[in-house]
């Protein structure tokens, strides 16, 4: 007996629907040469919709076949399979057009049977196209299935193989029934095109690589229709084979998701940087450290990290399996199905997975099929502890392979770190706080670190140094400096509400602000808004951000200057021998989170001369009291500037710390983050 799964199905269901396109070919080539000699061909045009209607369904048995042979592919890898078909059909039916332009009125030009023979290759290759593609949205449509998605992508199914029946009720293309069911199909491949969940997994330049295919098959899509709708006005055909609800109905379908992919992953590039893969993976585990508190017990840990499983995996229903050696009690181990159907399920794993001896196997995260009349497919999550299962969390739903590489990624991170929990709450409660504290003070300071620059950009024509210090173990001030062009060059310091780690948090948010916006060629007031903006979907409600940008013009001697709430600049002017603060009005980021916030910042562009000075800084260093309590003070800075104003940038930086702390005095110690930034105007550019 032969097995089914030993036959070649897709090399069978290619040659049927090569065979099935060249009996199509016969019997248009059998009409016209009656039709030609005044002969009755015998041949009714049911005869050729049931052809047409089969090669669609090998057609797509040939791609349905690919795409299950390459289903654990790359995204980008599928989408060029779908470029490639667009493309090579697109040019032959491009080609095609060129060659009868060049024969005009010619013979050849004229010749019906030659006419058909290319009419039918194009048809061809537009079907492959359009059949091709539509598998290709199914499997990102189906990428993160559930059960609501899939009964979408059922109803679109049975509604198509309507379509592909329509042409024996209808052959009037522009009666109503045809706009109608045309219309109705077009409406729900527009709620399907919705279903866009794999592009967050997509990086940065995968993105880009993704919406060149995209357009291609866009422009493919166009040029195949524009082919489809000159066919439509060519007397000289016998039977219109694309003119049908079904081939219409498609590229309505594939033209709307590439549209809609297109338009997201374009609308998703601003949001991508190299850094996105890392903050991902530090997204997943925060929300784990969240959800999971070292205080609580095994059994509460357990329960969290079922109920954070189901949420990452859209399962329908899940229990958890506990080591009868193990001495704990869970009230509630089953969500959201019933004791006899549990056991049931159950039954149907394979034997291997009822030991709960410790092996390598047993440590896996295992998908399993399950042949159940309501659900499908089973993820199998063991939970060890020091080589010993502790528990298995069992997740279920009701569509096959509904677990992907992703999910299950992530579901057996999630297994670890409660694992970790369950073993480091086991050894000290207290002590993992407390360990836990101080590692992450220790990332803060190092990601805190990173984020300051190493080296300033700055030209010849001025010098630059920088200083930070934290009055915690971690900050909220941040600098930067950035060199638009030869001539241009940008430099910021912003100062977070508060102190602390989440002070730093925010200040590694504008720090990518400032990295992202600035490239964009922005001047000042036109940054403020942009980041103000940006800030406001991810800043706290009780936090702020106060900012200083300067644009420094080397080739017309000006700086052009905005500021956000911020300490005014310090502006030592040489040819009047003072220094002075610079007063424009500007309001702090994240203050005012709505468009109104344009009218509360400006820009002001100055000249300066060799030997000018710019003092940036926080407010640390102003509000630095002495044991009287009072403020280093406005007046203090600007003397000590005045008098040292022809000392070099480093050696005036350090001038003005050292008599911050002799003011403080005592231990020296400032209550507050303070920074400082000095720009030093030398010789002309």
């Amino acid at each position: 007996m032969i097995k089914t799964s030993s036959l070649p199905l897709g090399r069978i269901s290619l040659l049927l629907a090569i065979l099935v396109w060249l009996a199509l070919v016969l019997v248009d080539l059998v009409r016209i040469f009656g039709m030609i000699n005044n002969l009755d061909s015998g041949i009714s045009e049911e005869v050729t919709w049931i052809l047409e209607i089969l090669f669609f369904l090998f057609v797509y048995l040939v791609y349905r076949h690919v795409f299950w042979k390459n289903r654990n592919a790359d995204f980008l890898t599928l989408i060029w399979r779908g470029v490639s078909t667009g493309l090579f059909a697109a040019a032959s039916g491009l080609i095609t057009e060129l060659i009868y332009l060049a024969f005009g009125e010619s013979k050849i030009g004229t010749d019906p049977f030659l006419n058909n023979i290319f009419y039918h290759i194009n048809f061809g290759w537009t079907s492959a196209f359009l059949i091709s593609t539509t598998l290709l949205w199914r499997h990102l449509i189906l990428y993160q299935k559930n059960k609501q998605v899939v009964k979408q992508w059922q109803v679109f199914e049975f509604s198509m193989l309507g379509a592909l029946f329509f042409v024996f009720f209808n052959h009037n293309n522009l009666d109503y029934s045809f706009l109608f069911g045309l219309v109705i199909l077009l409406v729900i491949s527009i709620l399907l095109a919705v279903n866009l969940k794999w592009i967050p997994y997509l990086n940065f330049k995968e993105k880009w690589k993704t919406l060149l295919f995209l357009f291609l098959i866009l422009l493919s899509s166009g040029i195949l229709f524009y082919r489809v709708l000159s066919y439509g006005n060519e007397a000289r055909l016998q039977i219109n084979l694309t003119d049908n609800l079904f081939l219409m109905a498609l590229f309505g379908f594939v033209f709307a998701y590439g549209l809609f992919s297109f338009l997201v992953t374009l609308f998703n590039l601003p949001t991508s940087s190299v850094f996105e893969q890392k903050l991902t993976e530090a997204i997943n585990f925060q929300k784990l450290s969240q959800s999971i508190q070292p205080e609580e017990n095994e059994e509460q840990v357990l329960d969290i990290l079922l109920d954070s499983c189901m949420s990452a995996s859209y399962s329908d229903c899940a229990w958890i399996e506990l080591n009868p050696k193990e001495q704990i009690q869970l009230k509630n181990s089953l969500r959201l199905l019933d004791q006899p159907t549990q056991t049931a399920l159950a039954s149907l794993f394979p034997q291997e997975t009822q030991s709960w001896t410790f092996s390598n196997a047993t440590e896996q995260v295992q998908p399993i099929r399950l042949n159940h009349p309501e659900y499908k497919s089973a993820l199998l999550v063991p939970l060890v502890v020091n080589k010993s299962i502790l528990a298995r969390i069992v997740l279920i739903k009701e569509v096959k392979e509904g677990f992907n590489k992703e999910m299950t990624g992530i579901i057996g991170t999630f297994a670890r770190q409660a694992c970790i929990a369950v073993e480091n709450h086991r050894l000290l409660n207290q002590a993992i706080e407390n360990e836990r504290y101080q590692e992450e003070l220790k990332i803060a300071q190092r990601v805190q670190k990173a984020l300051l620059p190493l080296e300033l950009d700055h030209p010849d024509s001025f010098e630059i140094s920088a200083y930070s210090n934290t009055a915690d173990e971690v900050g909220g001030d941040y600098y930067d400096t950035y060199q638009v062009d030869p001539h241009h060059f940008v430099f910021i310091m912003g100062d977070v509400s508060g102190k602390g780690t989440s002070a730093a948090f925010h200040m590694a948010q504008m720090k990518g602000v400032f990295q992202s916006l600035i490239q964009l060629g922005l001047k000042p007031a036109e940054f403020m808004k942009k980041a103000n903006a940006a800030l406001s979907k991810c800043l706290e409600r009780n936090h702020f951000i106060t900012a200083s940008i300067f644009e420094i013009d080397t080739a017309t001697h000006t700086f052009c200057h905005a500021r956000a709430g911020h300490i005014p600049t310090l502006w030592y002017k040489a040819n009047e021998k003072s220094a002075e603060f610079i007063s424009i009005e500007g309001l702090g980021l994240g203050i005012v989170r709505n468009p109104s916030y344009q009218k509360h910042v400006h820009e002001k562009t100055y000249d300066y001369q060799v030997g000018d000075l710019l003092v940036l800084l926080t407010d640390g260093i102003l509000e630095g009291r002495n044991e009287k309590g009072e403020q280093f003070g406005y007046d203090r800075l600007k003397t000590l500037v005045e008098a040292k104003h022809q000392l070099s940038p480093p050696t005036l930086q350090q001038e003005i710390i050292d008599s911050l702390h002799q003011f403080v005095g005592g231990d020296g110690m400032i209550d507050d983050d303070y920074s400082l930034l000095v720009v030093k105007f030398t010789h002309p550019d």
